[in-house]
């Protein structure tokens, strides 16, 4: 970050970060629970959502040992009728409507082309990756209007725009998210609530455990995270300052960087580019 901004943050007490009735999607693990947790450090009082009841608990539990304030609550964020939910316990708990929400929830998916997907992965990936987000955007947007200083962050990828080859339901889900961000802070513009969309490449979590990548897919992905890939920490807390300066796009690395503007400038050459790679890629058929 520019040594500019580390000047406008630090004479900025009114944070958006700091002091935040936060909800978090995905918290029990990875950059959803680094969210979580930095959040908790900056004084904000965070519901801790997670499918997975154990690791939503372990998260809370981290953030109260440390003298912090926090709720574990299980919630698939797929189901509608489970994240009306999650607003109405937010709501409870806080004693009012959350000022942060973070939709971070999301699954890995690869290894396949398109026409050897199948529908049941297709629905499943989007069901999570990009329902989720609406679902978060569509119930907490109203809510979160009400605070003084609102915000809501999505966590996309840099598969939003890369359009990787064999990863035709997380590009779509991830560029969706990218979309519906867009869209959001352009009608959020000129009013109190602020809007950020994440985009990353490798993060180190348990994405690719937890994901529906097949074998040669999850082999490969193992390694360019453990060689490429950064900290879920590094990323929450850079994340949450390019917030609270009113940054719409977060795009951390520099992989990710090089990406965007080839993508941008140079589309055509791109795709070109990006089928060549494809190609060198191991796949999958969902057919004998």
């Amino acid at each position: 970050m520019f040594a500019i901004d580390r000047l406008i943050l630090a004479a900025n007490r009114n944070r958006r970060t700091v002091n935040a009735r936060a909800v978090v999607t995905g918290a029990g693990s990875g950059i959803g629970r680094s969210f979580a947790l930095e959040l908790a450090r900056r004084g904000g009082d965070v519901v801790c959502v997670d499918i997975n009841t154990a690791r939503a608990d372990a998260t809370a539990s981290t953030i109260i040992a440390a003298g912090g304030h926090a709720l574990s609550h299980t919630c698939d964020v797929a189901d509608r009728s489970q994240m009306d939910q999650l607003a109405k316990v937010a709501e409870h708990y806080f004693g009012g409507p959350p000022s942060l929400v973070i939709n971070n929830a999301g699954v890995g998916i690869g290894g396949r082309q398109v026409g050897d997907i199948g529908f049941k992965d297709w629905d499943w990936a989007l069901g999570i990756n990009l329902w989720g987000v609406v679902h978060g955007c569509e119930i907490f947007a109203p809510l979160v209007r009400q605070s003084a200083r609102g915000g809501i962050i999505n966590v996309a990828s840099a598969a939003g725009f890369a359009a990787s080859p064999a990863m035709g339901p997380y590009n779509v889900s991830k560029a969706g998210v990218m979309a519906l961000s867009e869209t959001l802070a352009a009608e959020a513009s000129g009013t109190k609530l602020a809007v950020t969309v994440l985009c990353p490449t490798f993060v180190k979590t348990n994405v690719s455990v937890d994901g529906r990548i097949t074998a040669a897919g999850r082999g490969l992905a193992d390694k360019l995270m453990a060689w490429t890939g950064i900290s879920p920490d590094s990323i929450a807390a850079e994340t949450l300052d390019a917030h609270d300066l009113g940054r719409l796009y977060v795009v951390p690395q520099l992989d990710a960087t090089v990406i965007w503007h080839l993508k941008r400038y140079f589309p055509t050459q791109y795709a070109r580019g990006a089928g060549l790679i494809g190609r060198l890629l191991p796949t999958e058929s969902s057919t004998p």
